[in-house]
């Protein structure tokens, strides 16, 4: 159920491309148990590449893989060692600082049950929660929701707020939510986006490298047409306006979940991670989106307060990106990824992970990092341990199709 908001207010002024659900419902057995937990959920949108973003500096087939595009303890832009096998990319200090104090998991070579690379599927499967895409009217994250009891009635100041014109699938369904879509200025954007997609089909490595650009201008919230090719003046304050969009629409997610009469649980998501050409995993436009989503979990931390420690934030993707970079120095559409887990409740400071290694004939159909994790035991661990949604509604309604996929145990303290 969606309730629409048209006067707003300043709880209700987040941004204009970031989408946030929140519930207020309460797990009774929680509360019975003394916990007040809380769980946010982040999606990035467009395929992470995860190993761009938590190197396997240990992998002696990494180097070989990415050559001068490879994360290294030792390299001119040193990665920042989690153990022997995994580093963290230098542009996420804050989520290295959380891992070395128990409040952050890095899960690897993870992926949702998709192996095909559309992201309109994978999306699809990443926020249904079904085995495959397919005709579907709720996410697993409402359905979670609606296997709980309330602790209290759910009363509209109390409801949770959605800010984006469409809501994403993964909260859609029967518990209630509350969504407000705010006003902008037309643009030019249908015009360049039915562009875009001639170009897709005409000529697709114009199409890789304009979506690229569009995609940074897009979540800086300055319209598709704002950042051009040559103007690196226009960049910096793009740059700067996804950080202080990323920090503040997770800041303001957090302040509702941290409210004693607030929501418990929680979702938003960020665009732009399609990184086709130019990936700067380094110094360029991936390590500038690392870096403004380590500012947001960081921001999650200072605006939940007391609650950080029973707060639980997962980052979750459609799939990975390919092992090797390609002609544009970009990634292209692959398979297995990452997911982050970070917040006090955890049982955190360990990368898990089933490492398939790097070399050739261990990728996936020759080309991606093999998945080894199903995305669903993470989520199905903490839906359980965190959240107490009972053992059957995780498999009948909330992950369907997933019997043989045992909740992973053990991620909360």
């Amino acid at each position: 159920m969606t309730i629409d908001l048209h006067a707003t207010s300043r709880r209700q002024l987040l941004f204009a491309s970031g989408v946030m659900f929140a519930w207020a419902h309460m797990p009774k057995l929680a509360r019975a148990e003394g916990r007040d937990p809380r769980l946010l959920v982040i999606v990035l949108r467009g395929a992470l590449d995860g190993l761009a973003a938590v190197p396997p500096v240990g992998d002696p087939d990494w180097v070989r893989l990415r050559g001068d595009s490879a994360l290294r303890l030792d390299g001119p832009t040193p990665a920042l060692s989690l153990d022997n096998t995994f580093a963290l990319n230098p542009a996420m200090p804050n989520l290295h600082r959380l891992y070395k104090s128990g409040e952050a998991t890095i899960l690897h070579a993870v992926s949702t049950p998709y192996r095909e690379r559309s992201h309109f599927d994978g999306q699809d499967v990443l926020e249904s929660g079904l085995p495959k895409p397919g005709a579907v009217d709720s996410g697993w994250l409402n359905r979670a929701l609606s296997s709980l009891v309330p602790g209290d009635s759910v009363r509209r100041s109390q409801s949770g707020l959605a800010v984006g014109p469409v809501a994403p699938l993964v909260v859609r369904g029967s518990a209630p939510i509350m969504s407000w879509t705010p006003r902008r200025p037309a643009n030019n954007e249908d015009t360049v986006m039915r562009l875009l997609e001639l170009y897709r089909h005409t000529d697709p490595a114009l199409a890789k490298v304009l979506e690229e650009r569009l995609g940074l201008a897009a979540i800086a919230g300055a319209g598709p047409a704002v950042v051009s090719m040559d103007n690196k003046e226009r960049d910096i304050g793009a740059a700067a306006r996804v950080r202080a969009f990323f920090a503040q629409s997770a800041g303001s997610a957090a302040k509702f979940l941290a409210r004693a009469d607030g929501p418990r649980v929680g979702a938003l998501s960020f665009d732009g991670w399609d990184t086709h050409a130019n990936e700067g995993a380094m110094n360029g436009r991936l390590a500038l989106l690392l870096g403004a989503l380590d500012g947001a979990i960081a921001t999650v931390k200072t605006e939940s307060g007391e609650a950080w420690k029973e707060t639980v934030v997962a980052i979750i993707t459609e799939f990975g990106r390919t092992a090797r970079v390609n002609g544009t120095e970009g990634t292209d559409h692959g398979t297995g990824t990452i997911a982050v887990l970070a917040g006090g409740a955890l049982k955190g400071g360990r990368v898990i992970s089933d490492w398939p290694g790097l070399a050739d004939q261990m990728l996936y159909e020759q080309r991606d990092l093999k998945p080894t994790q199903d995305l669903r035991a993470a989520l199905k661990g903490l839906l359980k341990d965190h959240l107490r949604v009972p053992d059957a509604a995780l498999e009948a309604s909330i992950f369907p199709g997933s019997k043989d996929v045992r909740p992973l145990e053990g991620l909360v303290g």
